[in-house]
């Protein structure tokens, strides 16, 4: 025990990226950085603080502001023997450069017949509670997890950062890894050394008997302050990080519900046409004459993200109105 408490340190979210991102250019030296203001500025969150002076100019890369030029790069460099890690500043700029992810990133290496590799790691950060507005704050999962040929994570805590931009680097496909903006300073035990968290493996972060809530993202953090608050109700709540979107753990989710007989599902973007929505249609398809009640959306309103802090905070989905959501479904 006193071993693993030596190699295990606190560490905010923030710098565990930091930490996830220096173990993979350490691993592979075809490895390198390259986005807006990664280099001189670290990123606009910071980052990449400390790797340009660590590992240098020829692997830290200062890009034009093209998000374009910044995927295509990505993916040639990989097509052609690298491990890029590519840096969009914000998800929604996805916009700019959809043809290249959706078109280029995503198809390469089926329509090439396996013998052209593409291991992108794509960091990009996303979600609504700064006061960025519109153009900076939402939640585009759904976007990406549609496209075939196309891993997608979503790392909730600082261990699952370092650990799922690890694997991510590892893997031989394209992985989009979906940061927080709002979990920058949230600190967790992270170890050491290098480590990675199997893609596709979810997380039972609070285990239950009684109700199953999943939650992506942040939300993860929102559910289980709504368990708690769900206890004095007699439920007793199972809450699933799935920290892998796509592939999903279908398994782990439908044997929580066949335990349960109910669920709930939270996510920061728009309700809907959500993941949730997906998450909901395996549940009943494996799992429907196991559940009690239909399952629950908990989402984001069909709206652009406000800019007002108010009207921001009614926006995004919280422990309150997950609770609300499944006393209702209990009738409560």
């Amino acid at each position: 025990m006193a071993e693993a408490q030596s190699t295990t340190r606190k560490l905010p979210y923030v710098a565990a990226i930091t930490d996830g991102v220096r173990a993979v250019l350490k691993e592979f030296d075809n490895a390198f950085v390259i986005g807006e203001d990664v280099a001189g500025a670290g990123s606009v969150y910071g980052y990449y603080n400390g790797l340009l002076a660590e590992f240098g100019p020829e692997r830290i890369y200062d890009s034009p502001i093209s998000e374009e030029a910044i995927v295509g790069v990505g993916v040639g460099a990989a097509a052609t023997g690298c491990r890029p890690i590519v840096d969009l500043m914000f998800m929604d700029f996805m916009g700019e450069c959809m043809d290249e992810i959706a078109n280029q990133l995503a198809k390469m290496r089926y329509m090439f017949g396996g013998s052209a590799k593409l291991p992108v790691t794509m960091l990009t950060m996303a979600g609504a509670g700064a006061s960025l507005a519109a153009q900076h704050s939402q939640s585009l999962e759904a976007w990406v997890c549609h496209v075939p040929g196309l891993k997608v994570v979503m790392p909730t805590t600082p261990y699952d950062a370092k650990g799922l931009i690890i694997a991510a680097a590892r893997d031989d496909n394209p992985v989009i890894v979906i940061l927080n903006k709002m979990s920058l300073a949230m600190t967790g035990e992270v170890p050491v050394e290098p480590y990675s968290i199997p893609l596709g493996k979810a997380n039972i972060v609070r285990p239950g008997t009684n109700y199953t809530i999943v939650a992506l993202g942040r939300m993860l953090h929102e559910a289980l302050k709504a368990a708690e608050q769900l206890k004095e109700f007699g439920i007793d709540a199972e809450v699933i990080d799935p920290r892998t979107l796509q592939p999903f753990d279908t398994t782990t989710v439908v044997e929580s519900v066949k335990k349960t007989h109910r669920a709930l599902i939270v996510h920061e973007a728009v309700r809907f046409g959500g993941f949730g929505g997906e998450i909901a249609a395996q549940i009943q398809e494996e799992a429907f004459d196991y559940l009690d009640a239909p399952v629950v959306r908990v989402g984001a309103p069909f709206s652009p993200v406000p800019f007002s802090p108010a009207l921001e905070a009614h926006y995004v989905p919280n422990a309150a109105r997950i609770v609300a959501a499944a006393k209702q479904q209990l009738g409560l």
